[in-house]
């Protein structure tokens, strides 16, 4: 319990067992997830269980054709490792194309924004390396709920109704899915997605056409998808289809099936920050992951024990070591295998103690990246004019929570540790309904995240063919004095790691339990530019629930915060789960009514 406030409100329990737990954005794939679990699968066979259903219950959020990463400690390894699931820039994606098209951004939806997909082949890696089940087993659920139909959510009828002119003017392969009967479908409706169904099925059929070898089926599924039928329709699709998008223009793709069957997912290690007793381990400067490990060195220099998870001072403090880590981010980060990054720096207690003397009492209004000599770029700030929104008509952005913190849906995440203390926590996006049109011949569409790169050749995060975006994707996995503890993570954008990081402030220093963390009052900043086009900041500006006592409120404004106030459950969709000896505990975030956690 919490030792601020003897009685802190929570809206479940936190779930604990011996067994195993399972936790995740979406009621169904948990109870897939838990399925495999009591099957006998590990907790990586339950992870792939868990996000090819994902795929299915939650195409506003998440789809094939999107991205990953993943982070897994397995305990026959003894170690903790990142699955990079991000796909790369296609080989004709580069600077001078998308300026001949007349582009200064790379548009938000449509073909031109479609990196490799890197789903499909990150869990396949994750099964053959390191679960022990058969690819029938994990993929079934997801095929018979795409078949037979599972609830459709409010949030995914909602997203349906945001670009359905969209979809019937332009993008009809789309409106031929997700307008059923020609209407938008009413939440609650059992839906269906027969096309996926059966793409998965022949995916299926042609792996267990390779003998009855665990191993050689896995391969054989990886060689359908990215040399077969799969990156094939994707070709035809790219090179034939006119696609509109954000620009107000349309346009081909430039991803290829040689693009498919060139790339395949890595496995590395994680980046890694001290903090008193915990190692927390992200992905690496290809994801904005490290940005929380940064707010962890410039708080050290602040004593949080004791401090109000709600009250000014904790959030003040939060937020102002946001603004210095995600401004650095900004300038520096971007795919280490293009760029050399100084993230040693950038971590480094040095670095950091200068950068926390730009904190003070008051709320700067400033965008104030660091400086490393010979590192970096000029990022030049665009104001947002009026409302951020997430999910336009056209279907721009990561689809997160948007301004007064409407929800709008914002990806997906899952965290699950077995009985052995296999763990693992992954963030599935991308390929969401409204990102480009879906491809007939699959039933699914491609992915945005090369909105992410930049088409300025000094960047860090430039555009050049095969080269990563720098994703907001950031899931979490802490050690506890040297042992694996806990596994963490949320959807949304670029508010993911100001999530985490107060879910993490408040179970260290506050001692809330995991559940407590999650249902705690929750805010975020949009002092710093999105990731997601068209790239706007609006400075000075904290989103806090309705939940954050005015008295607090009344405190961040007298300090020069620009204070906008959004409904009492609005912010993030977190998701926990850990492991004490044989304990295994979990927590599911109640926001939007869609995520449970479950374990015994």
């Amino acid at each position: 319990m919490s030792n601020i406030n003897p009685d802190p409100f929570t809206t479940r329990p936190e779930i604990e067992g011996t067994f195993g737990v399972v936790t995740s954005t979406h009621w169904i794939a948990t109870a897939v997830g838990m399925a495999t679990l009591e099957k006998g699968g590990n907790a990586f066979d339950a992870a792939v269980a868990t996000a090819f259903t994902l795929q299915v219950v939650e195409p506003h959020l998440n789809g094939p054709g999107g991205d990953v990463p993943i982070i897994v400690h397995d305990t026959k390894r003894g170690r903790t490792e990142v699955i990079c699931g991000q796909g790369p820039a296609p080989a004709r994606a580069t600077i001078a194309h998308y300026r001949s098209e007349g582009l200064e951004m790379v548009p938000g939806t449509g073909l031109l924004a479609a990196c490799v997909p890197g789903t499909f082949e990150s869990w396949m890696l994750l099964l053959r390396d390191y679960g022990t089940m058969r690819l029938r087993e994990v993929l079934e659920p997801a095929i018979a709920y795409a078949r037979d139909g599972y609830p459709l959510v409010e949030r995914a009828s909602a997203t349906i109704k945001t670009v359905e002119q969209m979809f019937r003017k332009h993008w009809k392969t789309s409106a031929a899915v997700y307008l059923p009967n020609d209407e938008v479908p009413k939440p609650g409706t059992l839906f269906t997605n027969q096309q996926l169904s059966k793409t998965y099925a022949r995916i299926l059929q042609e792996a267990e056409s390779a003998g009855s070898d665990r191993t050689a089926q896995i391969e054989r599924a990886r060689k359908t998808w990215s040399q077969g039928f799969v990156a094939e329709a994707i070709d035809q699709f790219c090179r034939t289809q006119e696609v509109m998008d954000v620009s107000g223009s349309p346009h081909r793709g430039v991803l290829s099936a040689d693009d498919m069957a060139r790339w395949q997912p890595s496995v590395e290690a994680p980046l890694s920050y001290d903090y008193g007793r915990y190692t927390v381990c992200k992905a690496g400067v290809w994801s904005q992951g490290p940005v929380m490990l940064q707010q962890l060195a410039l708080l050290k220099g602040f004593e949080l024990d004791g401090l109000d998870p709600a009250g000014p001072e904790f959030i003040h403090l939060q937020v102002e070591c946001a603004k210095l880590a995600f401004a650095d981010r900004e300038k520096f980060y971007g795919d280490p295998d293009f760029t050399d990054i100084p993230i040693t720096t950038l971590l480094s207690d040095a670095y950091n103690d200068e950068r926390r003397k730009l904190i003070s009492e008051t709320a700067s209004l400033d965008f104030v990246p660091g400086s490393v000599e010979g590192f970096g770029s000029i990022v030049t700030l665009r104001r947002a004019e009026g409302h951020r929104e997430a999910v336009g008509a056209m279907g721009a952005g990561e689809p997160t929570v948007g301004r007064f913190g409407e929800v709008r849906g914002d990806t997906v995440h899952f965290d699950i540790i077995d009985q052995a203390g296999n763990m693992v926590s992954a963030t599935p996006s991308g390929g969401w309904l409204q990102s480009s049109p879906v491809i007939p011949e699959l039933g699914f569409c491609l992915g945005s995240r090369a909105q992410m790169f930049w088409l300025q050749e000094d960047h860090p995060a430039a555009l050049a063919p095969g080269k990563r975006p720098r994703t907001t994707l950031s899931p979490t996995l802490a050690l506890r004095d040297g042992e694996p503890y806990l596994a963490w993570g949320s959807p949304g954008g670029d508010q993911q790691d100001q999530w985490t990081t107060q879910f993490f402030l408040r179970h260290v220093h506050a001692k809330l339990n995991l559940q407590e963390a999650i249902d705690a009052p929750a805010w975020h900043s949009e002092h710093f530019p999105i990731s997601f086009w068209p790239r706007t900041a609006r400075p000075g500006v904290l989103v806090v629930e309705n939940r954050v006592p005015k008295a607090t409120v009344d405190t961040l404004k007298s300090r020069g915060h620009i204070v906008e106030t959004g409904p009492d459950w609005s912010e993030g969709r977190l998701t926990a789960a850990s492991r004490v000896g044989r304990r295994r505990r979990a927590a599911a975030n109640p926001r939007g009514m869609q995520g449970y956690a479950a374990g015994r």
